[in-house]
């Protein structure tokens, strides 16, 4: 499951600025230019409270560890200086990361209206919401072991069926 959710989320990140540009439809539709200043600091907010973008903050480093694994495959007597220059520069673009919150706070204000991103943001920020986002990791495990246990008894049962059926039809 981790997998999937770390390919979900590069996946997103390689096509959030281009999502920013297709107009959404729906009841809350609301286009880039008519998003004013307090509308996207709202989406900053909640976007912040939600922390949507939580699972992003390994890509940068991920991505700098993946660097430098093949550039010292490619030279492993200068080990040490690429691991510092790989270092330096991946530093230097940690700065880029607000880039990455500002699309997702205008994909957060073109879908939702200014006073339901400061609904949401209230909630985030309630111990209700606060609770729902520690406990999101264990309920999604506990989901997927429930969905497991239930597929299996439903596999069994459909194999048990089927059986039968086709004996009664005489098509064993």
């Amino acid at each position: 499951m981790i997998a999937w959710i770390r390919t979900f989320f590069l996946t997103a990140l390689l096509v959030l600025p281009g999502i920013a540009m297709i107009p959404l439809t729906g009841a809350s539709d609301v286009r880039a230019q008519d998003i004013t200043e307090s509308h996207l600091e709202a989406a900053r907010n909640a976007v912040t409270a939600t922390r949507s973008t939580a699972a992003y903050d390994v890509l940068l480093p991920n991505l700098g560890e993946r660097a430098k694994q093949q550039l010292i495959s490619n030279r492993p007597d200068a080990a040490d200086q690429i691991s510092i220059i790989v270092d330096e520069v991946t530093i230097s673009l940690a700065a880029r990361r607000g880039d990455l919150e500002q699309e997702i706070a205008r994909i957060y204000a073109s879908i939702f209206t200014e006073e339901e991103l400061v609904a949401i943001n209230e909630f985030y920020r309630s111990e209700t919401g606060r609770k729902l986002i520690r406990e999101t990791p264990g309920i999604a495990r506990a989901m997927d072991r429930a969905s497991r246990v239930w597929s299996a008894g439903i596999q069994r049962d459909l194999a048990q069926e089927v059986r039968k059926k086709i004996e009664e039809a005489g098509l064993q």
